[in-house]
């Protein structure tokens, strides 16, 4: 029985009439745990949950406990047990889970089994949202044409998705050109007070959930507490299994004062994930406090939240109190809703009052929000930020700076480069920091009015001084919720966004993840022929390298009206601080201090047209779905039916070898290296994303069954097809391998005949040769986006280990998830220190007496000249499940002996 070991903590609440039985922190306290108030908010969200599934097959009394006795500067070796509320997915990540679900099936149905067992047991929500493609842009019915295009090639995807929809209990699908999952779930899927049936009783608990997008913190701006995880750890926490982590250590960000005029709440963002990111808080959690929460909106807040990935944090929680009451009432949740929420969360001394104690944190930041200027980041990386005023020297000292310290290393002879390019018969100039693209877009900025409307504003004042973009910026706006353009158009914003290019080009996340599809005329060709460094300035939160557009090195994030002014500006290197965005009718010099509007302005047309109906009448048709969506015909059967041909989805190879029980790990002899990296290695780099060249090893595949370069797609749409997914690991172009040096791009030596091929083709050769692989690594390997492939295409590869100096949070579960061993180098050691080439053969030594947490490991290099190198590394597994995971092979095969057990 899952509340057995605390049903003496039930309580009931009564709101409107209606009686609740919750889990009472209150009482617990009273048993002798004084100090429960003094917790940071999400860890008595966590602890909650423990009490509330105490007994079930993984989460013992001692769990709880432990969370009870939290402390504040860590306790080592201690391990959260933690079942979410729910699961949300976006698309490109979910096709993959949905894809191993019906794997599953199929291969319970194999062995004899009850493949009906297979399904949620806890509510998934999955949006259709990182698909639509800016094809056309600066065009009335831009969106229109982006969205047949949209559905044209998703059309086997968009098909499985209604499948599913159809096959599998307690799965929710929200239709395409609805909005970005992150915008969806603060808008309508998020409960804050979650209730269940339980043992007669209505049970009330807090609202948690996992996603596969890093950015599920978003929510937490909401209260609500969530993080990301890989497809892996969510199709696990769907089917009913714990997630397991290292008890957390929480940052405690102490807010003061105020934004100051012309300053916005992205300015204050990325302003936090600089000083986080600085102060060090991977694998911990942070919470909000301190007087300055008053003057945050809850949209800010949750602008604040979603970046949560970009410094590292597990999740950026802000606690319910007013605000949140004011957000539930704004977007049309019932008023009885509200009054559960506030009832339940002040009852369990969850909710945030002005006079509340502060909690105790392991560590505090102090920030003061009077002291933060406008700012962007980048070039290359979100934690880099620059203060708007620097913007135009730093790209100058980027152009200079070495590769290595994320610079262009461009000779002096190179950096006044520039080029004609051309865009329907129009000839425009080229050179270093020319604005090429121009995004709002993401969930970061398009779930916040504030910024919108200044950039609405912004334009309107640009339009009626004359002012346009020059040729060469491509345009667009990809909101994450179809109440953003209604309220702009009710405003009279939308019209002079689109005057300037901003019109509606579909809602969706587009840009940000890569889909900012083809730059004008021969604009691409033009770049590279000239070797240019141009820009792309978006209202996203990733601006890694490759990312927004192969053809686009350098990648400023900044708030949407900064997006509009360097629109119109044209070039990074114009400081818009103190030189014109361009020049009136009349000839005149605008500046940006003559157009930015003010906050008060700002706040009036929000206080007039921002209401409760556009939300009401939004979320009344959202899983409805336009005509297209509603016209797919899909099968109604238990088991998928999959088709040989298709190119989008097929039957995946993770759970071949069912047949076989899972054993002790198979040690690691005579392995090769595939590849040797340095820091930062993200998961942009080693999962496959953005468009498929036509000349890579995918794009060969796909000619080679068909498929015209025009309907290639992408890599995120065609992540259902492992046959695609493989050949585009490790593929980015920007990917730097240390065994071929000078290049760039997705290659490697073949060992020991020295030939250079792509990593694919290398994998390949290896396979044929019974030679197991491994990746060396430097610090924070994995870092960025949730993405399943980069640990699904590994192991496809033949990667059986990782030795790097640290990983990811994230992709470290996932490796784990996938059966790939994590490996870490001693404190003080890396590849330089112990001198490894790369050329070596490997042995791993100690799996073959059986692999324990935190194990440590003995490595015996050997390169070709004999000269041995022996080091030892740290096995990353958390928990005896992570250990039974390596054994089983992975957590889908995991999951499938249970079933069948």
């Amino acid at each position: 029985m899952i509340e057995k070991c605390f049903d003496y903590l039930r309580r009931t609440l009564s709101v409107d009439g209606k009686t609740y039985t919750y889990y009472s922190l209150d009482a617990l306290e009273k048993e002798g745990f004084h100090h429960l108030r003094e917790l940071p908010y999400s860890i008595r969200i966590l602890l909650e949950a423990l009490l509330r599934k105490c007994g079930s097959v993984d989460v013992t009394l001692q769990d709880a406990l432990s969370l009870a006795n939290w402390q504040p500067q860590g306790q080592p070796g201690s391990i959260l047990t933690f079942h979410p509320g729910r699961v949300l997915l976006q698309d490109l990540t979910g096709v993959p889970i949905l894809v191993d679900l019906a794997a599953m099936r199929s291969a319970v149905a194999r062995a004899g089994g009850d493949p009906a067992k297979v399904n949620p047991v806890i509510p998934v929500d999955l949006v259709i949202d990182h698909s639509i493609q800016v094809d056309f842009f600066g065009l009335p019915d831009a969106a229109e044409r982006n969205t047949a295009i949209e559905f044209e090639r998703n059309a086997e995807r968009y098909r499985f998705l209604r499948w599913a929809q159809k096959a599998f209990q307690k799965l929710r699908v929200v239709p395409p050109a609805t909005g970005i999952c992150h915008q969806v779930n603060l808008e309508m899927l998020s409960s804050v007070a979650l209730t269940q049936p339980s043992g007669g009783d209505l049970l009330v608990f807090p609202d948690t959930l996992v996603g596969t997008d890093s950015h599920t913190t978003m929510v937490n701006g909401l209260g609500v507490l969530g993080w990301g995880v890989g497809g892996i750890e969510a199709a696990a926490a769907l089917l009913g299994h714990a997630l397991e982590m290292p008890v957390p250590q929480v940052i405690g960000v102490h807010l003061t004062g105020a934004l100051a005029e012309g300053v916005t709440p992205f300015d204050l963002t990325l302003t936090i994930a600089q000083v986080l990111r600085q102060k060090g808080v991977v694998n911990r959690m942070v919470e909000f406090y301190g007087p300055g929460l008053a003057s945050l909106s809850l949209a800010d807040r949750a602008m604040i939240a979603n970046m949560s990935p970009e410094y590292g944090s597990t999740a950026a929680y802000f606690p319910v109190d007013a605000q949140t009451l004011a957000y539930l009432r704004l977007t049309g949740r019932s008023d009885h809703q509200v009054a559960l929420v506030e009832a339940y969360f002040r009852a369990q001394h969850l909710f945030r009052l002005e006079d509340s104690p502060d909690p105790v944190f392991s560590d505090q930041l102090e920030l003061d929000m009077g002291s933060i200027e406008p700012s962007l980041a980048g070039p290359k990386r979100p934690q880099d930020r620059i203060a708007l005023k620097g913007v135009k020297q730093r790209f100058e000292e980027t152009l200079a700076a070495p590769r290595v310290e994320n610079g262009y290393e461009l000779a002096v002879s190179q950096r006044e480069a520039f080029a004609e390019g051309h865009i329907d018969g129009k000839t425009c100039r080229l050179e270093h920091g020319s604005v090429v693209i121009a995004a709002i877009t993401s969930c970061t900025n398009t779930s916040d009015p504030f910024v919108l409307v200044a950039a609405g504003l912004l334009a309107k004042n640009a339009v009626a001084r004359g002012l346009t973009p020059p040729d060469h910026v491509k345009t667009s706006f990809t909101p994450g919720s179809r109440v953003v353009t209604e309220y702009l158009s009710q405003a009279g914003l939308l019209e002079p966004l689109a005057a300037l290019g901003f019109g509606l080009a579909g809602y969706g996340c587009a840009t940000c993840i890569g889909n900012s599809g083809p730059l004008p005329g021969d604009l691409s060709e033009v770049i590279k022929a000239n070797g240019l460094v141009t820009a792309a300035v978006i209202s996203g939160n990733r601006n890694f390298e490759g990312r927004v557009h192969p053809s686009v090195q350098a990648n400023f994030l900044a708030s949407p009206p900064l997006v509009v002014a360097y629109a119109l500006a044209g070039n990074v290197k114009s400081d818009i601080t103190r030189e014109p965005l361009g020049k009136d009718r009349q000839g005149k010099p605008v500046y940006l201090r003559e157009l930015m509007p003010t906050a008060q302005e700002i706040q009036r047309v929000i206080d007039r047209f921002v209401q409760p109906a556009l939300f009401r009448q939004n979320a009344a048709t959202s899983f409805q779905g336009n005509q297209a969506w509603k016209q797919i015909d899909a099968p109604e059967s238990l088991l998928y039916e999959w088709e040989e041909g298709s190119t989008y989805i097929q039957e995946p190879p993770f759970l071949e070898g069912m047949d076989k029980p899972g054993s002790e790990v198979a040690p690691i002899q005579h392995a090769r290296v595939l590849a040797v990296f340095g820091d930062s290695i993200t998961t942009d780099h080693i999962s496959p994303a953005g468009a498929i060249p036509v000349n890579s090893p995918a794009g060969k595949y796909l000619l080679e069954h068909g498929v015209k370069p025009v309907d290639f797609n992408s890599y995120g749409a065609r992540r259902g097809n492992d046959q695609v997914m493989v050949r585009g690991t490790f593929a980015n172009i920007r990917l730097k391998n240390r065994l071929v040096p000078g290049v760039e791009g997705g290659f490697t030596r073949h060992l020991p005949d020295d030939r250079v091929m792509t990593i694919f083709e290398a994998a390949e050769v290896y396979r044929q040769e019974g030679v197991p692989l491994v990746i060396l690594a430097g610090k924070e390997y994995g870092t960025g986006s949730s993405r399943d492939w980069a640990a699904k295409g590994p192991l496809l590869l033949g990667v059986r280990a990782v030795v790097a100096e640290s990983f990811e949070r994230i992709h470290r579960s996932n490796l784990v998830g996938m059966g790939i061993l994590p490996l870490q180098f001693q404190p003080g050691e890396n590849v330089a220190s112990l001198a490894l080439s790369g050329d070596e053969i490997l042995d791993i030594d100690g799996l073959e007496n059986g692999l324990t947490p935190g194990m440590v490991l003995e490595v015996r290099a050997v390169a070709p000249d004999g000269r041995e190198v022996r080091l030892r590394v740290k096995a990353l597994l958390n928990s005896l499940s992570e250990v039974e995971y390596l054994r089983s092979g992975g957590i889908l095969k995991s999951a499938v002996r249970r079933l069948l057990d």
